[in-house]
């Protein structure tokens, strides 16, 4: 009968040392998923954060490739004239 008593004395004390390290491995487990969510909800952020600043980039880039394309014309305008006016000067 002591047997016993001693057997599961030992086997109550195993199974609260288990079952205190489990307890503390579920709220380690916790604490990293309560980081990894943080971790994830930053990344979420700075992911948006990032396509505002590539679409005002995009905005930007076609504002630029109009003033330009418009500079181009206006140059390729005066080029225009320059020439009518040089073979005008030429014909007298």
């Amino acid at each position: 009968m002591k047997k016993v008593i001693k057997l599961s004395m030992i086997a109550l004390t195993y199974s609260l040392v288990t079952a205190c390290a489990t307890t503390s491995d579920v709220e380690n487990l916790q604490s990293q998923v309560s980081g990894l969510d943080t971790s994830i909800k930053q990344a979420s952020a700075d992911s948006a954060s990032a396509q505002t600043t590539a679409a005002d980039a995009a905005t930007k880039a076609q504002a630029a490739e109009a003033a330009a394309n418009h500079a181009a014309q206006l140059s390729q305008d005066a080029n225009d004239k320059m020439d009518k006016k040089f073979k005008r000067s030429m014909r007298k």
